[in-house]
């Protein structure tokens, strides 16, 4: 296997030391001080089935540490890469934390993934196995670990929460915490996030121990977390805003409360910050309409929520200068990414600051420039390309020597890909992507990936997917395909054909447009950037 390695210039790393932003501690080493420190506290709250279930911080160790020895009982070593596919539920905490105390290395997916996405992570990852819900939304998660079994020659375990048909019962994966590994190195890899993606499929993150908790830790202190707060995990918990920006992670290490809703809707969450006492939540801003919406003629005593945390996707500030006055809660904008940099507004920050801007890094020791296509500095307050380094954002990309190349400055700059504007206080204001990036209700993806298995189609000639505007979910795709010529294609029989590939549906084309040719309704032979701007142009100028 190739190693796992996030290799922090040793100047720097010692820097970060000796400022005490990596103070040395790990995962594993936490979860033990926060169950020997308050162990009938309650850490978890699922309340996304019939009956509540509570976690406290002593059961949660318990329970993780006997499903890590369970995990090395069934065979696999310290050092195994496992894929996680797992709702929002108790068992998502067991899992990792006991991979932690097992030694092993998560690779977080999203519920909404499918057999492409996973297939891509274990393969990418080299993972032996895969930790999954029985079915999720109406899907079956078992024919597609059937599916990766015959396609991944790694994938020796498959592990199901729920009923496990011909697979290993999540449930049974026990074993007494006896032989579990030592402690890992502070700087070692703990796991792996996923990309957003701007070309092809999603790049593996290695974060470290010491950098991801450095962030962890500076972003509860900024949103004012305590052992009073409860957080309501409203996204997929395996993403890095719900993770760490503060998130489930930034509430246990405070000795919090980590709330499950049953969804993201507001039927569902708005009861739950009433009857829990919910402190802080966090959601995209597609979600943040639906909740204002909802909240129109209805009564819910929100009188616990302090903060309601909007990032994902940037929020307009139309809607951001309406949610204070009907939450009666303080805004907090987030803008970061899984790679490294994050975000936030303060929550002392003026009101023009929380409406309009997307906070400023959270750190002293970021170093954040604004570039413009040449790589120069732009002055303050104009646009430019987002590039940073600093104690929590990565140096390089999991097993891929082309994305590392396009991603990373000589000097170790990453570039975000973000186009955004500074102001003289550090404020950023998103101004969007300069890649074919689609960040549909805070999901993102690439175009490219998504043109790519509709150029697999055989009545198709050729394709371009856009990004168009969205009042609801900030942007939505367009696809505009060009059938082989004498033959036709319907948009629906498009659609049936992606759903029949495995990937995640919210990367299937919101629109689909048929046209008779693309280089003709771009105007001449283009790059595929400077075609996909003219289809758009085009498109809106033809909507409105």
């Amino acid at each position: 296997m190739l190693p796992l390695d996030q290799p922090y210039p040793e100047a720097r790393a010692r820097a970060y030391r000796n400022a005490g932003y990596w103070t040395g501690e790990t995962f594993p080493q936490l979860l033990r001080k926060w169950a020997e420190d308050h162990p009938s506290h309650p850490a978890i709250i699922d309340a996304s089935g019939t009956d509540p279930r509570v976690l406290t911080y002593g059961e949660l160790q318990y329970r993780a540490e006997r499903f890590g020895a369970g995990l090395l009982a069934q065979g696999l070593k310290p050092g195994a890469r496992v894929v996680v596919q797992l709702p929002n539920c108790v068992e998502f905490f067991v899992a990792v934390f006991g991979l932690f105390a097992a030694g092993m290395q998560p690779v977080f997916a999203l519920p909404a993934h499918r057999q492409t996405e996973i297939a891509h992570f274990l393969t990418k990852a080299e993972a032996e196995a895969l930790i999954i819900q029985d079915t999720h939304d109406g899907y079956d998660c078992r024919v597609m670990a059937q599916g990766l079994q015959k396609q991944c020659s790694n994938l020796s375990h498959v592990f199901v929460k729920g009923d496990a048909d011909v697979f290993t019962a999540f449930e049974t994966v026990q074993a007494q915490p006896i032989g579990l590994p030592a402690d890992p190195a502070p700087s070692s890899v703990a796991f792996l996030l996923i990309s957003g993606g701007s070309t092809g499929l999603p790049k593996l993150i290695p974060r470290t121990h010491d950098d991801y908790l450095y962030s962890i830790r500076e972003s509860a202190r900024i949103c004012g977390l305590s052992a009073s707060t409860r957080y309501l995990a409203v996204l997929p918990v395996s993403h890095n805003f719900t993770l760490s920006s503060p998130g489930s992670f930034g509430t246990l290490l405070s000795g919090g409360c980590v709330v499950l809703p049953r969804s993201s809707s507001a039927g569902d969450c708005l009861p739950l910050i009433e009857y829990y006492r919910v402190t802080i939540a966090a959601v995209v801003p597609p979600l943040a309409q639906l909740w204002l919406n909802a909240l129109k003629g209805k009564q819910h005593d929100l009188t616990s929520l302090r903060v309601l945390q909007v990032g994902g996707a940037k929020l307009q500030p139309e809607i951001a200068m309406q949610i204070e006055p009907a939450l009666g809660c303080r805004l907090q904008q987030v803008f970061g990414m899984a790679e490294g940099l994050v975000n936030y507004t303060r929550l002392d920050d003026p009101e023009d600051i929380r409406i309009n801007t997307q906070g400023r890094p959270i750190s002293k020791a970021d170093e954040v420039r604004v570039v413009d296509d040449t790589g120069d500095r732009v002055p303050v307050g104009l646009p430019g390309h987002l590039q940073v380094r600093g104690p929590y954002t990565i140096c390089t990309y999991h097993n891929d020597d082309g994305a590392n190349a396009r991603s990373f400055t000589d000097d170790g700059f990453y570039c975000t890909g973000d186009i955004v504007s500074r102001d003289d206080m550090g404020n950023l204001t998103v101004q969007g992507r300069a890649g074919d990036h689609i960040n549909r209700a805070g999901e993102k993806f690439s175009a490219e990936e998504v043109e790519n298995h509709i150029l697999a189609l055989d009545r198709v000639m050729d394709v371009a997917i856009v990004s168009i505007p969205d009042a609801s979910l900030g942007e939505r795709s367009c696809a505009f395909v060009e059938p082989r010529t004498g033959v036709s294609i319907r948009p629906v029989e498009i659609r049936k054909f992606l759903r029949k590939r495995e990937i995640a549906p919210y990367k299937i084309p919101d629109e689909i447009e048929i046209v008779s040719s693309l280089q003709k309704t771009a105007v001449g032979k283009l790059s595929r950037k400077d075609l996909r701007q003219q289809l758009r142009s085009k498109h809106l100028s033809e909507k409105a």
